[in-house]
């Protein structure tokens, strides 16, 4: 505004830049609110109206006219700075809402406990979503420690009450201490009663369910028990290996086992010290980059295993988080989960057992 002003007085009478001014207001609306919008905008005319006096021209029709249109300009961009500023609030409590359930869904993992090291990593698919259809949880036994990593069907907000579904019951199951089978059993039932209190409208058995992979990790006994559940297999990584956990007899997917006779089958695989348990979601897996090229996680982690490996789980996750934005551009088009297990020496884990025998309850 100053420099239009210098510049239309400096210059010929017949030369107007009070038009110019104009995009005072417009430019404060892209980054100020309403009312300092509005302020410019009245600042702007009565500058117009000293230019005009200045050359002369303030009872002349061309005035009123450049006046009416930066009254109109301006009540126009001050209305545009109100309805941002009130999709912006709404936004940002949008936001916390999401952040808030995401800390009550997926509750953080802590990076201690019993004899592992524990890191995750969530993606969500949807813009301003925190949260989507994958979920992980873990929970802590007399004898070890269970994990889950499961994927409802859809993305983003629609697959949310699936996801909370399945660890609130994971969680209580895990309390009971039932066995693995049998809290796969859980499971299975939990979805099918949510299913079946369903509406007519809302309830599709082929497109309601939810892939998942339920293990448990004994502390005293150098392996890891899996079930299946039509979920991608882990990885584990040893030395410079990586290895695919590969289930021999699959599962089907929960809220499907009453299409079939489901057998849950518990696959046991050697868990070593300085072993790196790795778990994810298929948004990782099937995230394709601009060619249409599926991301290639194992082939990328042997690639990079020592580097990557050496720094525990949250490096080694940071690294996978990191290399599969760039695979895609930015931008997946499905929700991602991931956690990394690391089981310590023997020494650490002697220590972590004694102290947990130390604060349970005498029988």
């Amino acid at each position: 505004m100053l420099g239009i002003t210098v510049v239309d007085v400096l210059t010929p009478n017949y030369i107007h830049l009070g038009p110019l001014l104009i995009s005072a207001p417009a430019i404060t609306a892209s980054f100020a609110g309403p009312r300092l919008t509005a302020a410019i905008g009245v600042l702007a005319i009565v500058d117009q109206l000293i230019i005009a006096a200045h050359n002369g021209s303030l009872g002349t029709q061309n005035l009123q006219a450049q006046a009416l249109a930066l009254m109109v300009v301006t009540a126009f961009v001050v209305i545009y700075a109100f309805l941002r500023d009130r999709e912006r609030r709404a936004l940002i409590q949008v936001r916390s809402v999401s952040e808030a359930a995401q800390r009550v869904l997926l509750r953080p993992l802590p990076a201690r406990i019993g004899p592992l090291r524990l890191a995750s990593v969530y993606l969500a698919a949807e813009e301003e979503a925190q949260i989507g259809g994958d979920l992980y949880g873990a929970a802590r036994t007399a004898r070890g420690t269970r994990l889950i990593i499961g994927d409802a069907r859809g993305k983003g907000l629609d697959s949310i009450s699936e996801a909370a579904l399945l660890l609130g019951a994971f969680r209580e199951s895990s309390r009971r201490h039932a066995s693995l089978p049998d809290l796969a059993a859980e499971l299975e039932e939990s979805v099918n009663s949510d299913l079946e209190q369903s509406t007519e409208e809302e309830y599709d058995i082929e497109e309601s369910f939810v892939t998942a992979a339920v293990l448990e990790i004994p502390d005293d006994d150098p392996v890891v028990n899996m079930i299946s559940c039509g979920h991608p297999p882990p990885l584990i990584l040893r030395g410079d290996q990586v290895t695919t956990l590969h289930a021999g007899r699959l599962a089907p997917p929960l809220g499907l086992g009453g299409l079939c006779d489901p057998d849950y089958h518990v696959e046991t695989f050697k868990f070593e010290p300085g072993d790196i348990l790795l778990l994810y979601t298929d948004g990782v897996i099937e995230a394709r980059d601009p060619a249409g090229v599926f991301y290639p996680l194992t082939e990328r982690i042997a690639k990079w295993i020592v580097e990557w490996a050496e720094d525990g789980p949250e490096a080694l996750l940071q690294h996978i988080h990191d290399d599969l934005l760039a695979h895609v551009g930015g931008h997946l088009g499905d929700d991602a989960a991931m956690i990394a297990v690391e089981r310590l020496n023997s020494g650490a884990a002697t220590i972590s057992n004694v102290a947990s025998r130390a604060c349970s309850p005498r029988s």
